[in-house]
């Protein structure tokens, strides 16, 4: 294999500036058409899935290429992507054909067409990415000398990332909430950079050799990329302010020291860095890594060329048209569109959101609209909305994961919506008396768990109160998610007492490990290989090392060392230790230990099942199972394991996001490194200040009839998960002889249904449609209900095989050009549509009363209809005194 320096000299130059003779420019400044490449080709690209651009450039560099070279680099192509599913499945065919055949390279005249072929694949996937969902938004080339870390991009990046956790951390509380992203601060941050770039002088310093000016020139891409990564790890509020909601209010725990600024600082450090120090640790698995897509980063990079790409090419699209329009334009014409439409289903005709036409016929038929209800069915709709806000829960926009992704959920949901049905229909643990898809915890009267009920004074768990009282019971939708949640997570059964030897076996052949040891253990492999490698003293050796072209352009910057990543973990859990040793939180530090041991078990599976196919598997509820097996009866205590092993691990996801946004964009990674940790620093204080503002100043807060509607719903959802998990505990509700003991053939299923699907991928291997079965997206589908059901998912199926079926296989050029652009401009619509609704009118309680926006609060959808009713004074179930 030839030296990949040089390779990448070839076409980028010997300084890593991009030449301004690249296949890319040349292509560019034409304006080509589809006559420039003759007919054979076109086929070619069009099985390889090359867009014009991608074949021009690859043809350059394939001529160059030596078959030894080029075998060796898709032998190693094979090993990395045999089972990625997002790789070409045409392409790996001929790849192994290629390879499994000795004569070609033994008369290598003979087999000229398809050694071209590879030589063109080669090319493709040395000097960019193999997947063209990436090659659409991410450029291969650089230019080091961009400005990046400037006095401007630090400006504009903290005062986005306080003003985003303010507005989260004020909002958070109410009802309805209200959460601005951090597309909006890329979206305004250009305005504001460019009247920078207009404005300022050019006045400045020098330090260290370079100089550090208020206007280096023109506002850069790299430069609001790093603005936007700032944002992005500000607008999240601190998982720990709810554990002091829980611990500070009289109405929970009624802890007064929880109201100490120096207990919720340290804290919220301890979650919020422990998992920025994971995901710096796990970025040889999670970030380098082509196979690792990171579909989300897509979306957020399309938004950042549309604002800087200058370059403007026609594409062939549907009805044989060339579109020439540029994706700025492209953006701003399709996010006002959304900006005015959504103000329809959002406040104008909210029955267009909720567009549950089937119940409206009848709307207090009980079995109709426990199957076709939004509000408080099953969701069973053909078209059941017309929000674009809808389809993008849970920020799945089915633009921007990867259709096999969608439909893979899908299926899962529709398999767990009979087994629903079966349950409740049935009356299986006495459902039939509960609303058939809550999320909430109910008592043997059918009305919510009364909490306080069942603890003492100090919050602990209290025996006798519990037994005078009631077991807490799940509605039949909320019992299947947890059989799917456990098989998500792990086979191992639970410990059968809180210190057991079980205990920490419990983690012992997960469903999401077993997944990854099956079809993607080539990697993981190579992960540890360039970790164990960057703590090598002779750094030159190329043992294990990524050659894809963004880490080779990479190479131009200084890496950040491994030891950085550990001090700023070592720090984390100091602070997080000194926040619950400090304080009477009858809970001892070993969480923290515990929780990052969850973590670090957990990151990689969950960030590559994450970069691949952009779901998110959470760990929340196996957090909470283990900590409320751990501290039985302790609710605080579970909830410090739950924070430092649920949220550690989802903030070491998000911040590995990130860092993939910075690679695909070549920013250094020093200046991300220190812009990730400042910005969160930041955006600590600011949410803790405003906490404290919260708690102090609002009166009434978290009370069920506070005037401006601070309420705090997600408070109380938490609170009352606390005491289920934390109080009560796991193991009377799931230990041996517990109600819903039975849930946990969810723990075998984790390991079963990952070795089936693998054996059946492996029996009919040459099938394309088998490599697009995900069993992991299959079971998390089944956990989509209470309080989402169907509605919320059928209809993105249509909409993303339009997407990344017809439209990508038949106008990839078009494609590339608009689809992610498109997702950008209609989530920026929404975000800022969304903000001036809520500050102009639902801020001040103003709505339209009419029949377009009440028809969707009728009979069975506005209150629950239930299979069976009680009478007044009667209960279900066994009676009070039977259960310990």
């Amino acid at each position: 294999m030839s030296d990949p320096v040089n390779v990448e000299k070839r076409v980028h130059g010997s300084s890593g500036v991009v030449d301004e003779k690249t296949p890319y420019e040349t292509y560019a400044s034409r304006q080509s058409t589809a006559s420039e490449i003759p007919a054979g080709e076109a086929v070619l690209g069009h099985d390889f899935v090359m867009t014009e651009k991608d074949l021009i450039e690859a043809k350059a560099i394939a001529g160059s290429m030596s078959l030894e070279e080029v075998r060796a680099l898709m032998t190693n192509v094979l090993t990395i992507h045999n089972n990625d599913p997002n790789f070409p499945h045409t392409v790996l065919e001929r790849i192994k054909e290629f390879l499994g055949d000795e004569a070609i390279f033994d008369n290598p005249e003979k087999h000229e067409d398809i050694i071209y072929e590879m030589k063109l694949e080669a090319a493709l996937i040395t000097n960019n990415s193999p997947y063209a969902e990436v090659r659409a938004v991410v450029d291969n080339h650089d230019d080091p000398n961009t400005p990046c870390s400037t006095i401007r991009s630090w400006v504009l990046g903290l005062a986005f990332s306080c003003i985003l956790g303010f507005i989260n951390q004020l909002f958070s509380i109410r009802q309805p909430s209200i959460t601005v992203l951090a597309n909006v601060a890329q979206l305004l941050a250009y305005p504001f950079g460019k009247a920078c770039e207009r404005y300022l002088p050019d006045w400045g310093f020098t330090l260290f050799g370079v100089r550090h000016s208020l206007n280096p020139g023109p506002f850069t891409k790299k430069e609001h990329m790093l603005i936007t990564i700032m944002a992005n790890v500000a607008y999240q509020v601190p998982y720990t302010n709810y554990v002091v909601w829980s611990q500070y209010l009289p109405q929970y725990f009624n802890q007064k020291y929880a109201g100490q600024f120096a207990y919720q600082l340290l804290i919220a450090f301890g979650t919020n860095f422990i998992g920025y120090g994971m995901a710096g640790l796990s970025r040889r698995f999670l970030v380098y890594p082509a196979s690792c897509v990171w579909p989300a980063s897509l979306v957020t990079i399309a938004l950042n060329q549309a604002f800087h790409n200058e370059t403007n090419t026609s594409v062939l699209g549907p009805f044989k048209r060339y579109f020439s329009m540029s994706r700025f334009k492209f953006f701003l014409l399709s996010f006002s569109a959304m900006f005015v439409y959504f103000w329809f289903p959002n406040f104008i005709w909210t029955s267009l959101s909720i567009f549950s036409w089937m119940s409206w016929i009848a709307p207090n038929n009980m079995k109709l609209n426990t199957i076709v209800g939004m509000n408080n069915g099953l969701g069973l709709n053909p078209w059941p909305t017309f929000d674009w806000n809808i389809l993008c829960f849970d920020q799945l926009d089915p633009l921007m994961v990867p259709f096999f992704s969608t439909v893979n959920r899908a299926i899962g949901m529709i398999f767990s919506f009979f087994i629903i049905l079966a349950v409740y229909f049935s009356n299986t643990y006495n459902t039939g008396y509960l609303p058939i898809n809550s999320n909430r915890v109910f008592d043997n009267t059918a009305s919510l768990y009364n909490v306080s009920r069942a603890i003492n004074e100090k919050g602990l768990f209290d025996s006798a109160k519990y037994e005078a009282y009631s077991q807490p019971y799940l509605a039949a939708g909320n019992l299947v998610i947890y059989i799917f949640f456990f098989a998500i997570f792990t086979s191992s059964p639970p410990p059968r007492h809180p210190y057991s030897a079980a205990t920490s076996n419990i983690l012992t052949d997960p469903a999401a490990l077993t997944y990854i040891y099956l079809n993607h253990w080539a990697e993981v492999k190579m992960g540890f290989r360039n970790l164990w490698n960057s703590f090598r003293k002779n750094k030159t050796t190329e043992v294990g090392q990524y050659k894809d072209i963004h880490n080779r352009l990479m190479a131009h910057y200084p890496e950040v060392p491994e030891w950085w990543f550990a001090i700023v973990l070592v720090i984390a859990i100091a602070f997080a230790i000194a926040g619950i040793a400090n304080w009477e939180t009858y809970t001892t530090p070993g969480v923290v230990f515990y929780g990052l041991a969850l973590c670090l078990i957990f990151i990689i599976p969950v960030g590559l099942i994450k970069s691949m196919t952009g779901i998110e598997v959470t760990l929340n509820v196996l957090a909470e199972f283990i900590g409320g097996s751990w501290a039985e009866g302790n609710a605080l205590a579970m909830n410090f394991f739950k924070s430092f092993g649920y949220v550690t691990c989802a903030h070491a996801v998000w911040f590995a996001n990130d860092l993939k946004l910075a690679h695909y964009l070549h920013i250094p990674p020093r200046h991300t490194f220190f812009a990730q940790l400042i910005a969160t620093l930041v955006s600590t204080f600011v949410c803790v200040g405003i906490l404290n503002f919260q708690m102090n100043q609002i009166d009434g807060v978290c009370t069920p009839n506070q005037p401006q509607h601070y309420t705090c719903p997600g408070i109380n959802t938490f609170f009352t998960a606390a005491v289920l998990w934390g109080t009560v505990g796991p193991k009377k509700v799931f230990g041996a002889g517990g109600q819903y003991t039975a849930l946990l053939v969810g723990w075998p299923l984790g390991v079963v249904i990952p070795v089936i699907f693998w054996l059946f991928q492996r029996r009919f291997k040459h099938k394309a449609w088998t490599r697009q079965i995900h069993p992991i997206a299959l079971i998390y589908g089944c956990i989509y209900w209470a309080p989402y059901n169907l509605s919320y998912v059928l209809p993105a199926i249509p909409i993303g095989w339009f997407s990344w079926i017809y439209i990508k296989n038949r106008y990839l050029a078009f494609w590339s050009k608009y689809n992610f652009v498109l997702s950008a401009s209609f989530s920026s619509g929404i975000a800022i549509s969304a903000i001036v609704m809520f500050f102009a009118l639902q801020w001040k309680g103003e709505e339209l009363n009419w029949w377009g926006n009440n028809v969707v609060y009728q009979g069975c959808e506005d209150t629950a209809c239930t299979l069976k009713t009680l009478a007044d004074g009667e209960t279900f179930g066994p009676p009070p005194g039977s259960w310990h």
